[in-house]
């Protein structure tokens, strides 16, 4: 069978070693692309109040690999915060990021799903003790509130002053003020829509009839889609979402077969290899 690869060009490559060894073939046609931030000055700040945070999250490994780019070469305390991800991608990327497992929190592997909320299940004990403890005081003063840092990508069509904050569902930060942590956003990296070839906009519309099953990992992948091919007609075409959010995406786009699976690539070839 064949997958269609959206995931970002610099993502691809495992998922195509992975179903290759699994005998299927992989179409590999990115849906976004990643660029660094134009102004990496909001990054470079973040870095600057690194004994600040209590915790950094991490939205994707993408904002890992990004933000760790602009790591100064000193060392900027000997306090690390807590590194949260959201789910074992992202969890690898700290990991090869020099992070110690130890200092890690993200959903155990089991987890049905991975996101926001699953990792607030992990972490919320911890946010609760922090506001609770002694210790907690002492760390970020007696008039401060523990802070948190979230790293997030912004879009090509944001506000520069929201660029800034980065983008995303806020409902990890809801949780987070409401048990009373000062949270900031930075973005770490920007998301576009891609620029497609002729070969490429052939492939992606022969993909749509062809018995070829889409992977989608991002809502707005979904939405690039449709961008780039406007007027397409979905009713024959099927796909595997990665999150219950993005198939109600695809759903809406008009997919004719909607599928979910967990992220990662073992799932996704047990989930590609029922359609059969």
């Amino acid at each position: 069978m064949r997958l269609v690869i959206t995931r970002p060009a610099g993502d691809a490559a495992s998922w195509v070693s992975a179903l290759e060894a699994s005998g299927h073939e992989a179409l590999v046609l990115p849906l976004i692309d990643i660029a660094p931030v134009a102004n990496a000055q909001a990054v470079q700040q973040a870095w600057a109040h690194w004994s600040h945070w209590h915790a950094v999250m991490f939205v994707s490994a993408q904002a890992v690999r990004m933000f760790f780019a602009h790591r100064p070469a000193a060392n900027l305390s000997d306090r690390l915060p807590r590194c949260w991800a959201t789910g074992p991608g992202t969890r690898k990327a700290l990991l090869n990021a020099s992070v110690p497992a130890e200092c890690i929190d993200s959903p155990p592997e089991s987890e049905a799903q991975f996101d926001s909320e699953a990792l607030w299940h992990v972490v919320a004990s911890q946010v609760q003790a922090l506001n609770l403890s002694e210790q907690g005081v002492a760390s970020f003063g007696a008039s401060a509130k523990p802070a948190v840092l979230i790293v997030r990508g912004s879009d090509e069509d944001t506000a520069p002053e929201q660029a800034q904050r980065g983008s995303g569902r806020d409902w990890l930060t809801q949780q987070l003020q409401a048990a009373g942590v000062t949270v900031t956003s930075v973005a770490a990296y920007a998301r576009s829509a891609p620029v497609w070839s002729p070969l490429q906009r052939e492939q992606a519309q022969q993909a749509v009839t062809d018995g070829s099953v889409w992977c989608f990992s991002s809502s707005q992948a979904v939405t690039h889609l449709q961008q780039l091919l406007p007027g397409q007609n979905w009713a024959s075409a099927r796909c595997i979402a990665t999150h219950t959010r993005i198939a109600q995406t695809a759903e809406a786009l008009g997919f004719g077969e909607v599928h979910t699976a967990r992220p990662l690539v073992a799932d996704v070839v047990a989930s590609l290899e029922s359609l059969a």
